[in-house]
């Protein structure tokens, strides 16, 4: 499997100067021929960002020029697909924004709801939203979550998502937060799964500053709900129970529980820094009724200038009857990684049960 930056590699790029000159055959291209030797070495969103330039440079002319073109390469082209499109998405919206027109965004939009299906448009959504919040809204709102295309549907949830992966921050979705509700409103009961999932990830972006207005959104879908909903809003509200969000726990059932907790244990006193560190703990419901549970634990580590900082994952969710005990041993890899580094030195582990922590067993990483 290529590395994300590799995702837009020297093939990708002479796909699209293939897609572009059999659309566009009287264009010389300059900038496009030379693109795939220029993008060695870049990151990936330097390489959709040269690429997209490339195509506005050897593409000039007003929006209607270049919507003629990759409308032909889309229309004659099956092997018009897949990452090259992140470029073109982005070549579309940025000389609809420059131009200025109403017609001219309107016309982009209706375009990158074509071209989604190939890939994807969510990035290029984003220099809309950018430019023109509420247009941009407005045709989502009133257009693309009633649209009979699936990846259409998707595109109004992922590509208003406040903190969208590898995807410029829009100001107004990010200052005005409720703004986007209405098409979370609209899509969470949706037939498809890829849609309702992008709802869930769009839900816990609103939830990671705006708790209370997430949490309200998925309340109002729990009071009639479709067979999914309560799935969705467990996923959606992910982080807030990882954080021990009180209002999320007790929507999702994770009331406050009687219990007694035993460990957490660590097996090993040092674990290598490459090696992985190994606990049990015991929990039981001392209480009178069932408690159900959402068993996380935090992982608290050193950090370079001698603090600590805590991390907390995803153990299991439980309900126990009156008096049940349930085991608990899991095993967390501290196996470098190229997004986090480990320092050696003394580390942690602790449970949080229902929102409360619990225990705190340290151990030493070892260098060696």
């Amino acid at each position: 499997m290529p590395f994300a930056d590799e995702l837009i590699g020297p093939p990708v790029a002479q796909a699209l100067v293939r897609a572009i000159r059999s659309a566009a055959p009287h264009a010389e291209l300059p900038a496009l021929r030379v693109a795939p030797r220029r993008i060695e070495g870049l990151p990936l969103r330097r390489r959709a960002d040269l690429l997209r330039d490339a195509l506005l440079t050897d593409l000039p002319g007003d929006h209607a020029a270049l919507s003629a073109v990759v409308c032909r390469a889309l229309a004659e082209s099956p092997d018009f697909s897949g990452w090259l499109i992140w470029p073109v998405t982005e070549a579309v919206a940025t000389r609809a924004v420059r131009e200025g027109a109403p017609a001219a965004f309107d016309e982009a939009m209706a375009l990158l709801a074509d071209l989604t299906g190939r890939l994807t448009s969510e990035f290029a959504v984003r220099i809309m939203l950018r430019h023109d919040l509420d247009r941009a809204l407005g045709v989502i709102t009133d257009t693309w979550v009633h649209s009979a295309d699936v990846d259409v549907r998707r595109l109004a949830s992922e590509g208003t998502r406040p903190y969208l992966p590898w995807a410029t921050r829009v100001p107004g979705v990010l200052t005005c937060p409720g703004v986007t509700v209405p098409i979370l409103d609209a899509l969470h009961h949706d037939g498809s799964e890829y849609v309702r999932r992008s709802v869930a990830n769009h839900l816990n972006d609103l939830s990671r500053d705006h708790p209370a207005l997430a949490v309200g959104a998925a309340r109002r879908w729990l009071d009639t709900p479709a067979p999914a909903t309560a799935r969705l809003v467990r996923h959606g509200l992910r982080t807030l129970v990882k954080r021990g969000d009180r209002p999320a726990l007790d929507l999702l059932g994770f009331t406050a529980a009687t219990l007694d907790v035993d460990g957490p244990h660590v097996e090993r006193a040092t674990v290598p820094v490459d090696g992985s560190v190994r606990f049990t703990a015991a929990v039981v419901n001392t209480g009178d009724t069932p408690a159900r549970l959402a068993i996380d634990y935090v992982i608290h580590r050193l950090k370079a200038d001698g603090g600590h900082t805590g991390r907390t994952f995803k153990l299991t969710t439980r309900t126990l009857a009156p008096g049940e005990r349930a085991e608990i041993t899991r095993e967390h890899s501290f196996r470098p990684i190229s997004t986090r580094r480990h320092h050696p030195g003394r580390h942690a582990v602790s449970l949080r049960i229902n929102g409360v922590d619990s225990g705190r067993a340290g151990f030493e990483l070892t260098a060696d």
